[in-house]
């Protein structure tokens, strides 16, 4: 009698036990995070911290809706891929909102009005336009907006196309002259030039109107999406929103 009570005991426990344990949407679940630290002032690592304007962001909208996350560093082409593959639930890169990505991912909404701009070596007059460019080499970062816009004006404008992996790489390629200019977000671009001191200059106007969101992959994440956007539209009210910005970027 006594091993049935303690076998019927043990049933019960289990039940319970899986009753606590929630879904993949309750409180205490650990979301993986796809970053690109190579993209300041969004997104970069200083003594061994991630650091920057996304960090800050998803740290406080995971914190206001009661859910942890775990960042996962990786080149920017390779995210959308690891979230399709199951390795990342979320990703906050400086991505932008485009219809291309849409297909695979749904976005938050917007939490930055970024723009494409067009970037030489400080001093260059040779260069002020898109259309300065023919017969140019112009770098761009795979994955990015920036090189689906000099794909898609290329033809347009005349000039060749080299890709690389990081930011770093693109501003050195125009630096030591292997590419006469890059297209890059211009929050991003600006901060590198003022903070280290490149010499790189931005000319002409801005290309494009980006915004970036937060990413999940499509049709997987609703409860966790709206999660996201309810922590996002909390910080804004509250003003943790503007101080994580202005942390970063003046006005």
């Amino acid at each position: 009698m006594k091993r049935i009570w303690l076998l019927a005991f043990l049933s019960i426990f289990v039940i319970i036990l899986s009753a606590c344990g929630g879904s993949s949407s309750g409180d205490g679940e650990v979301y993986k995070v796809g970053i690109d630290v190579t993209y300041p002032p969004f997104e970069y690592q200083e003594d061994g911290e991630y650091k920057g304007i996304d960090i800050d962001l998803i740290n406080a909208i995971a914190e206001d809706q009661g859910f942890e996350i775990e960042l996962e560093a990786m080149d920017f082409s390779g995210i959308i891929p690891a979230m399709e593959a199951g390795q990342l639930d979320i990703a906050i890169a400086g991505m932008s909102i485009t219809e291309e990505r849409k297909k695979t991912v749904d976005f938050s909404e917007p939490y930055f009005e970024a723009g494409l701009s067009l970037v030489v070596e400080e001093g260059n007059t040779e260069i002020t336009a898109l259309d300065d460019l023919e017969g140019k080499t112009v770098v761009v970062k795979s994955g990015t907006t920036g090189a689906d816009f000099a794909e898609e004006n290329q033809d347009q404008y005349g000039f060749d196309i080299v890709q690389v992996n990081d930011s770093p790489s693109m501003f050195q390629e125009v630096s030591n002259g292997s590419a006469d200019a890059l297209i890059e977000d211009y929050p991003v671009i600006s901060y590198a030039i003022a903070q280290s001191n490149l010499d790189l200059e931005v000319v002409g106007d801005r290309l494009n109107g980006d915004h970036y969101g937060i990413a999940v992959l499509k049709g997987e994440y609703d409860e966790l999406l709206a999660k996201i956007n309810d922590g996002l539209a909390n910080l804004k009210e509250n003003g943790t929103y503007d101080d994580i910005i202005s942390t970063y970027l003046s006005d």
